[in-house]
């Protein structure tokens, strides 16, 4: 067992920013169990960062503290959990009742930074779920207090550690096709994913920061990570044409909608025993409804986003973002001095989709067993050659088989070095939220955003590593 506690040591310290923690980074010694707190009882909270954490790991950690300011949730999450310990509304009487070795955030997106500046300023060490943060005045707040405090902080991007990401990282770090010169990279959600963030908190840019901060940020870190390298300059353009006050009539939500019979985006949350049993069973408390209408006057992120960003390296890419689609993936091309790499997933046209698009999202959320593999494709094509079609073994649960891959990482085999350096850490995160603000800063200008101009840190050629 405290063998077990000095992998899971060692494994925080490959997530940290850019030094590694000492080993006696965590206050516990070999009788006692690594002491955590959750504060966001949501979802990806209860499931991601609680149940599995419970169902995996329980020999070396426990929840000491569970906090939330709906208490419905908090009942509820305890239970699915599968946590015994105490529940609070209020962050720093948690922190003070539990003493934890780790605090872990998935709040609301807007107060990432309030939590983790408390835990910092506390004297535990924080891992936040992405976006990081959604604005570059809470960004440098969150620089600051980890430069000011003697603990870490751990973002965690489980995109880089599907297989198929990993394999387009390794044929760009064996320069398949010579020196990388530019990007195009479009990511499309469909009529069921991309709708349900119009429908929940995110359509607020006051809470999610747009879903350039929120949603890309995912794609923005893989690009970072894949270019290895910091983006030095943003231009975007982006509007709402689909959903929000476009909407051909609106209600106050999917349940009691007198427009559900002739809506196409009608979402029937009743039959998710879990969304119920989460968040219509607790909306008496603070008012949050999960399936609002996506058609509310209020609405006021971008449903279509388009950005340009120039990497210090000199790469340019050319990124965008679709709400609306008839089907849900992506597909990126890279161009070489010496070739082009394509690379796609869940392209319907392309391979036979057996899961229905509504399902698609719900099935890449859930964190079971890897039980749904298959072949997905990578092209290379050289100068003056024939393309190379590369088979890759893929995985749809987890996100692509990510999630289970990075806490495998951080709790089973820390110790094994990583030649893909998929660790991720405060600078990380930074960089990759400071794109998606840059680009929303662009958007409400009309000019390009240089990304030093936001916080200290200054991009680099070369990406700083995480370990």
């Amino acid at each position: 067992m405290e063998n077990t506690r000095r992998k899971f040591l060692n494994s925080i310290s490959m997530l940290a920013a850019t030094t590694l923690f000492p080993l006696n980074s965590f206050a516990f010694n070999s009788n006692k169990k690594l002491r955590i707190c959750l504060i966001g009882t949501g979802v990806r909270g209860t499931s991601f960062w609680g149940k599995r954490l419970v169902d995996e790991y329980n020999e070396i950690l426990e929840f000491v503290g569970l906090c939330d300011i709906n208490p419905g949730r908090l009942v509820y999450g305890k239970k699915y959990i599968g946590a015994n310990c105490d529940t609070y509304d209020d962050c720093d009487q948690m922190l003070q009742d539990t003493k934890p070795d780790l605090l872990i955030v998935t709040t609301v997106d807007a107060t990432h930074h309030e939590y983790i500046i408390k835990g910092l300023k506390f004297g535990c060490d924080v891992l936040t779920e992405k976006p990081l943060t959604t604005d570059e005045t809470k960004a440098q707040a969150i620089l600051d207090a980890e430069q000011e405090s003697e603990k870490k902080l751990i973002v965690g991007f489980n995109y880089r550690w599907s297989p198929y990401s990993t394999k387009i990282k390794e044929l760009l770090m064996n320069n398949t096709i010579g020196k990388i010169t530019s990007v195009d990279f479009h990511w499309y959600l469909n009529t069921y994913h991309g709708a349900s963030y119009f429908r929940r908190w995110h359509g607020y840019k006051d809470k999610g920061g747009t879903l350039l901060v929120h949603k890309s940020t995912h794609h923005f870190d893989l690009l970072n990570w894949w270019l290895d390298s910091d983006p030095s300059e943003v231009f975007a353009y982006g509007s709402l044409e689909h959903y929000g006050k476009n909407g051909p009539f609106r209600g106050e939500n999917c349940r009691n909608c007198e427009h559900k019979n002739n809506c196409a985006f009608h979402y029937n949350i009743t039959k998710s025993k879990r969304d119920v049993d989460l968040y219509v069973s607790n909306e008496n408390y603070d008012g949050y409804m999960r399936d609002s209408c996506l058609f509310r006057e209020d609405i006021d992120i971008y449903d279509k986003m388009s950005t340009q960003i120039k990497y210090a390296n000199n790469v340019t890419v050319n990124y965008s973002l679709t709400t609306y689609s008839p089907f849900e993936g992506w597909r990126i091309a890279f161009n070489g001095t010496e070739g082009r790499i394509e690379a796609s997933l869940d392209i319907p046209y392309h391979n036979e989709i057996k899961v229905e698009q509504a399902e698609m999202h719900s099935k890449e959320m859930e964190q079971k067993a890897m039980d749904d593999l298959k072949i997905e494709n990578i092209i290379v094509h050289k100068n003056w050659n024939d393309f190379e079609t590369i088979a890759v073994p893929t995985e749809r649960n987890g996100h692509g088989g990510g999630d289970k891959r990075l806490h495998d990482k951080i709790f089973i085999s820390p110790n094994i070095d990583d030649p893909f350096e998929r660790s991720a850490g405060i600078r990380d995160g930074v960089m990759s939220v400071l794109i998606g603000i840059g680009a929303r800063n662009s958007i409400e200008s009309g000019k390009p955003v240089k990304i030093a101009d936001l916080t200290e840190l200054k991009p680099m050629a070369n990406r700083i590593k995480s370990s």
